[in-house]
């Protein structure tokens, strides 16, 4: 809040001075609101680069914002493109897809300014959005900074922990298909929220696309579309009983909707559905300011929000939608790809083993993000041929569990790695059995992939096991722990090549063996 705060002090002063209209403090407010959680995730290229894309950025989407007004049909083809362009680049790596973040937020503030309210403006108040967009940046940068050197906020992780292996496409990549889908999305809400409601149309355009961005699969799509539209159901409601209390220009209204932004920064985390109802209700209460009755306007709200919620479920359902299977199988192998870089670093380069686990670590939360709706949705109870359609297979919920289950060995495993690198960099059996997990977790990322198993390196024998133990001093305790900790992931590992392993096919001899 210390950057929206910061930003509409400065965007207030620029107004003044510049004689700029007010949906410039608007667009400041809504960049601002936003820029403060996405700069937790910047390091310094990031934040250069934000300081060149943002403003540029800013400048489009005020002109963005005249044409849409005076050639609708354009301006919106403009906006389509603007957005499904910012998440295609996504597949050009992570800074590539902070950057389509950047710009997607101006072009979302186009839609927060009720249409009509705010009359076309020629090309003068461009640089000043430009300005105002940098001095966001500067100012959140500032703020972000001091948060993460005192501890308020957690540092992010480095690009070399956040780094992901690229699979082998043989379809669209994940960005391409969620970059149509929202073109349809949004050409459709576009189409039906100018035909229905000419004069609150953008209802409809930012339900969809607030259904639609960040889906991750059809089952991500589809319980993160339920919550934000109660969510935005609830806060319309909520928003529309409160705001018929204050009058246009109300500065009590101004502090209510800074203070339902504040609510919404801390429940982000908690639930989609209390970020959909806080945003929403902030624009009911930006509408009233403006002088639109909310009453009047309460059943074409939740009508907007209702049909624009349904546009981007059935776009992303039905426009080269994204399997939660095949989200799944990607997550849990390119965790199983940092368990195998931890087998196979140098256990004497202390940094190296901790980055390595600080990877396998992240990818694990990230495929328990993936898993967390479809939790929800196999608690739904439907009937069995609804359900079907959407219940997640038995490894979708369990690789998840399995792969949890193994970061206290992983812990046990790199702390003996610290404390004792050379000895078991240089003990036989450590090293033998370290092969044998990094093979197995091959094998079963070959398992994921429908691929066969590379062979199999030859196990630790009991005597092996005896002699090692039965060298370490007493004092010593690296050896066991780390052998120890080496058969628990081993154990895990079995638990996931049963969830992804086919069952075996019998021969033609065996079944004739069988049959007879």
């Amino acid at each position: 809040m210390a950057t929206v705060l910061g930003t509409y002090g400065l965007a207030l002063l620029v107004e003044h001075e510049a004689g700029l209209r007010v949906d410039s403090v608007v667009q400041a407010v809504v960049i601002a609101s936003a820029l403060g959680r996405v700069q937790r995730l910047f390091d310094r290229t990031d934040r250069l680069l934000a300081c060149a894309v943002l403003p540029c950025a800013a400048a489009a989407g005020t002109e963005l914002s005249t044409l849409i007004q005076q050639h609708p049909d354009a301006g919106d083809a403009a906006f389509v493109a603007g957005v499904a362009g910012a998440i295609w680049v996504r597949r050009f790596g992570a800074r590539a897809t902070r950057a389509g973040t950047l710009v997607v937020l101006p072009l979302i503030a186009v839609l927060v300014v009720p249409a009509g309210v705010v009359p076309a403006g020629g090309h003068e108040h461009t640089a000043w959005a430009a300005v105002t967009a940098l001095a966001a940046v500067v100012w959140g940068t500032v703020v972000t900074w001091t948060a993460q050197h005192t501890g308020l906020v957690p540092r992010p992780p480095s690009a070399k922990v956040t780094t992901v292996p690229r699979a082998p496409r043989r379809r669209p990549a994940a960005s391409t298909r969620m970059a149509l889908q929202m073109a349809a999305a949004l050409t459709a809400a576009f189409a039906i929220g100018r035909n229905l409601w000419p004069d609150h149309w953008a209802w409809v355009v930012l339900t969809a696309f607030l259904v639609c961005s960040g889906a991750r699969s059809r089952g991500d799509v589809l319980v993160k579309g339920a919550w934000r539209t109660l969510g935005a159901a609830a806060g319309t409601v909520v928003a529309t009983a409160v705001s018929g209390q204050f009058g246009p220009r109300s500065d009590t209204a101004v502090v209510v909707i800074f203070a339902v932004l504040a609510v919404a920064t801390w429940l982000r985390e908690l639930s989609y559905a209390y970020w959909a109802g806080c945003v929403t209700a902030v624009l009911s209460l930006l509408y009233d300011w403006f002088g639109q009755s909310p009453g009047d306007l309460l059943h074409t709200r939740l009508a907007g929000i209702a049909v624009g919620a349904l546009l981007g479920v059935a776009a992303s359902w039905l426009v080269l939608p994204v399997r939660t299977e095949a989200v799944v199988r990607a997550r849990t192998a390119a965790a199983l790809s940092g368990l195998g870089e931890l087998m196979e670093a140098d256990w004497r380069d202390g940094p190296a083993v901790r980055t390595a686990r600080a990877r396998f670590a992240y990818r694990v939360e990230q495929l328990a993000t993936v898993t967390a709706p479809v939790r929800i949705l196999a608690a739904v109870p439907a009937p069995r041929a609804v359900s079907a359609r959407w219940r997640p297979d038995p490894f979708t919920l369990r690789s998840v569990a399995a792969l949890r289950h193994c970061a206290d060995p992983v812990d046990d495993l790199t702390d003996a790695a610290g404390s004792a690198p050379e000895t078991l960099s240089a003990d036989a059996a450590v090293a033998r059995r370290r092969a044998q997990v990094a093979a197995h977790a091959l094998a079963v990322r070959r398992a994921i992939g429908r691929r066969p198993a590379p062979p199999t390196p030859a196990e630790t024998t009991p005597r092996e096991r005896f002699r090692a133990l039965g060298t370490v001093a007493p004092t010593d305790r690296s050896v066991p722990a780390a052998l120890a900790a080496l058969d628990a992931i081993d154990a895990q590992l079995d638990a996931l090549g049963a969830l992804f392993t086919p069952p075996p096919t019998l021969t033609a001899d065996a079944s004739a063996a069988a049959a007879g």
